[in-house]
């Protein structure tokens, strides 16, 4: 778990620990107006909201959790094939932390595994999004379609973090901080650390707990098994996310691999929009300026 004694990204905001059903998540609160929720991807914390999060909060009462698994949010131990790392699962607890706050409707920004949460809340619960905003990921469903040898070498870690235990969690645990500032670095336009100053010990700090290592392989475990078989039966069903999609990707991200991002996710929602940014994967980190100001375009019309 982040260690307490580093320092507070976010001076002003509340912090809260809501229990949901099995877990407990960690939660960021501050601002005021209409509820935005915020949620970030993998190997990384709400931490990488610090950029953005000041100036939506002058606008949006902000909501800042950890998934479970992740941060500071509780970490049960996964199931077979990932089940409760699902993100129907995960979905679930951010509609039960977002009535816990009073929310029953709410904006959400969601970027990697946060943005496939995102996707499927909208999907499962459609009274609840107001806004749905999907930061560098095209729906799991379409992502392993798309996996031809080029986004195979690429996007390693969907296969590599799927393997059964022990497997990766050992191999990572043998060195965590490597796999981490590797992996962060190579998935940025610049192959550097440099985006992500200030925040990569809180990244760091989380992700040497052998606990939060199980929980990411669990996740991608879910999106190898039974994330991608929800896609696909809402898919052939012709489910689409009713709420007005903004989906953004990096112009050397994962979506960029794939053929037609914007067209993606055209038939994964009723209205949607979008384009590339000039930058790599971690859109909030690499490009905060830039991705600011489209989502703050995007949800003023709301």
């Amino acid at each position: 778990m982040a260690s307490e004694s580093l320092p507070d990204l976010f001076p002003g905001f509340a912090t809260r620990r809501t229990p949901v059903g099995e877990v407990e998540i960690f939660a960021r609160i501050g601002g005021e107006g209409p509820p935005l929720l915020l949620l970030h991807g993998f190997p990384q914390t709400h931490v990488c909201w610090r950029r953005l999060a000041p100036a939506l909060a002058e606008r949006f009462t902000v909501v800042l959790p950890d998934l479970r698994g992740y941060g500071a949010s509780s970490a049960p131990a996964p199931a077979p094939f990932g089940a409760n790392y699902a993100k129907r699962t995960m979905a679930e607890d951010m509609v039960g932390l977002m009535t816990a706050l009073g929310h029953e409707r709410f904006g959400l920004i969601g970027h990697d595994r946060g943005g496939r949460v995102g996707y499927r809340l909208g999907l499962d619960h459609p009274d609840r999004l107001t806004r749905l905003a999907v930061l560098d990921i095209v729906p799991t469903h379409r992502m392993w379609a798309a996996m031809d040898a080029r986004l195979a070498v690429k996007a390693y870690h969907w296969s590599f973090l799927a393997q059964p235990a022990p497997l990766p969690e050992r191999l990572i645990g043998a060195d965590p901080d490597f796999f981490l500032d590797t992996t962060l670095a190579s998935w940025t336009a610049a192959r550097s650390l440099a985006p992500f100053e200030g925040a990569l010990e809180h990244y760091r700090a989380a992700f040497r707990d052998p606990a939060r290592i199980a929980a990411a392989c669990g996740d991608y475990r879910a999106g190898a098994h039974v994330d991608v078989t929800h896609d696909e039966v809402d898919h052939i069903a012709g489910r689409r996310v009713a709420a007005p999609l903004l989906a953004l990707w990096g112009e050397s991200g994962f979506p960029g691999e794939t053929d037609g991002p914007l067209e993606t996710w055209r038939r994964w929602g009723a209205e949607v929009e979008g384009r590339a940014l000039k930058c790599g994967h971690f859109l909030p980190e690499e490009a905060p300026e830039e991705t600011l100001r489209e989502l703050l375009a995007f949800f003023a019309r709301g």
